[in-house]
């Protein structure tokens, strides 16, 4: 086993003089002051390594020693992860004492002691390989699969596995002899590097099922997809944190997993405050039932910033082998980026643009590149959807984070402050926005076979009545509202139709909230008709206004109004008479 002695600390990097063969990323720990502080290897230079420690390092001495473990920065997958709150290095939030995990407190992320109720799929004789599942427990009503291990080589035949019964995590359930000859053991728990994607599944294709958020502004106009990628852009307070919960909350989705990475201190309580007291509509039980919180505050070392998104994005992998939908949100990825971006400088590395690491487009893109639909050995499907928040400094798109995350995200969802200043919500600009996903032909078969033939022409139909409209609000603007033509007024108030109408919802309502695909689909054949009338005959832009803004009202009152009740019918047929 190698060891070293520190030979120079800046902050959180600390130098070592290393004794033995050291490989990048290994993990190893610090001794000081009674303390064992974790470290991940950065660099290597010869004997000497430069280790990035993940907590802090204050008091720490020229001459302390470090032993080296021999593996990279791992965690622990199994049953019991569901409703945790844990850090980026798995450590449970729950078990800390006081406010802080103090410096060298880790802490298990599994209950070793508690039984599960075990049931075997396969049985002695059957040959599996890695990944392959070989039994079921259910946690929080979530079947989870027992699988082989993901680092077994070739295949094995199951030499024995135990009978359905109540088992502990650690306790051996089934016996595989390899292609060797050798037995291995098989628990409840794996464990995998969080910084390698796991690649146990058959086939990735390009994703194309619709991923129904019930977000009328996304499911409509931009809609992503099961296995897709999206990043949510926005200044402060445009609503970013709204959004995501209530993506969380109605995604069709079986995990949930929030990965909160450098945020403030008082946004990640309100999350632990807030998040657990969301109801599932799906089942009426609590959200938090099938949620995994991920939780590194901007005052933690760099480090353990920039693990959190690694660990989040590993335990979606993890979920998505055993077949389930997993929705990762992950809040922010600036944040993230600029953990990065310190440990860059630290080690004097050539900058990029705003002193960014030359190769934040090659990081952002390898780990979007973990999402994705996939078709598992055995056949099944399972899915990793991945949502990034993005808070660019004073709203910037233009800047390093934001426009490296656009060339690999599929959707964009750009939050702005002038829509939530006019209490526009969600403040999705309906112009810069796109779902790249519309432009797929898997995508186009799909809503073909699932909703119907006109819905994508709609949708850009719609879109282009937007920049319309918004190019005339200019007009308008400048040359006043009698400097226009009536037509431009007309025109102008279609396109507010389809903000108020179809953009604009109300996450608090208890119908509004959320807005099935059926509803959907109703809703944007009848803004549709509205916007396509061309025989409109007013005598001035006063008539205009008057006419679109009780159309406006009515379409509202029909969004408040409860899925095919009787006020609701009554709503749409005022529509329809005022067409």
């Amino acid at each position: 086993m190698t060891k070293g002695k520190v030979s120079g600390v800046v902050s959180n990097m600390v130098t070592l003089c290393v004794d033995g063969p050291v490989m990048q990323g290994e993990i190893c720990y610090i001794t000081t002051g009674g303390d064992r502080l974790m470290a991940e290897v950065i660099k290597v230079v010869g004997s000497d390594v430069y280790v990035q420690v993940f907590e802090s390092t204050r008091g720490l001495k020229v001459g302390s020693e470090a032993e080296f473990t021999g593996h990279q920065l791992e965690i622990q997958l199994g049953p019991g992860m569901l409703s945790k709150n844990y850090d980026g290095l798995q450590n449970d939030l729950d078990k800390m004492d006081g406010v802080f995990l103090r410096r060298g407190q880790y802490t298990e992320p599994l209950d070793a002691e508690r039984l599960w109720d075990f049931e075997p799929i396969v049985k002695a004789g059957d040959r599996v390989e890695n990944s392959a599942w070989l039994g079921k427990v259910v946690e929080n009503f979530q079947p989870l699969k027992i699988m082989a291990p993901f680092n077994m080589e070739g295949t094995a035949v199951v030499k024995s596995i135990v009978p359905a019964g109540q088992y502990r995590i650690h306790d051996t359930i089934a016996v595989l002899t390899t292609e060797s000859g050798e037995d291995i053991s098989v628990d409840m728990v794996q464990r995998w590097p969080v910084k390698f994607a796991m690649t146990n599944y058959k086939e990735k294709p390009r994703p194309f099922k619709l991923l129904e958020t019930g977000v009328r502004t996304i499911d409509t106009f931009n809609p992503i997809v099961e296995g897709g990628t999206g990043f949510i852009p926005g200044p402060f307070g445009t609503g970013k944190t709204v959004l995501q919960h209530a993506i969380s909350k109605q995604a069709e989705a079986d995990i949930v997993i929030l990965a909160a990475c450098g945020e403030r201190a008082n946004e990640v309580v309100e999350i632990f405050t807030e998040f657990p007291e969301l109801v599932d509509p799906h089942t009426g039980r609590k959200l938090m039932e099938r949620t995994i919180i991920i939780a590194n505050t901007s005052n933690m070392p760099v480090a353990a910033r920039e693990a959190s998104v690694y660990t989040a994005m590993t335990m979606a992998e993890y979920y998505r082998s055993m077949g389930l939908r997993v929705l990762l949100m992950a809040d922010s990825t600036s944040r993230w980026a600029q953990a990065l971006r310190e440990m860059s400088n630290r080690m004097e590395e050539l900058p990029g643009p705003d002193a960014f690491p030359m190769d934040l487009g090659a990081l952002v893109a390898n780990f979007y590149g973990r999402a994705g639909y996939v078709y598992l050995n055995n056949g099944e499907v399972g899915s990793v959807t991945f949502l990034g928040t993005v808070s660019p400094a004073g709203g910037n798109l233009k800047e390093p984070v934001t426009e490296n995350t656009k060339k690999v995200a599929r959707c964009f969802y750009a939050l702005e402050q002038d829509r939530a200043d006019k209490k526009r919500y969600p403040a999705v600009n309906p112009i810069d926005s796109y779902s790249k996903y519309l432009e797929y032909p898997e995508f186009a078969e799909y809503i073909k076979g699932h909703i119907n033939d006109e819905w994508i022409p709609k949708i850009l139909r719609l879109k282009n009545r937007m920049q319309r409209g918004k190019e005339i609000a200019e007009q308008i603007n400048i040359l006043g509202d009698d400097g226009v033509p009536v037509e431009y007024h007309i025109t102008f108030w279609k396109s507010e139709i389809i903000d108020f109408v179809i953009l604009q919802q109300d996450a608090f309502d208890e119908v509004d909230a959320v807005t099935p695909l059926e509803r959907q689909e109703e809703i944007l054949n009848l803004v549709t008709a509205i916007c396509d009338k061309d025989d409109y005959k007013f005598d001035s832009f006063s008539d205009v206004i008057d006419y679109f803004k009780k159309m406006i009202n009515l379409c509202k009152q029909m969004n408040y109004s409860e899925y095919k009740s009787e006020q609701y019918y009554d709503f749409k047929k005022q529509v329809e008479a005022m067409l």
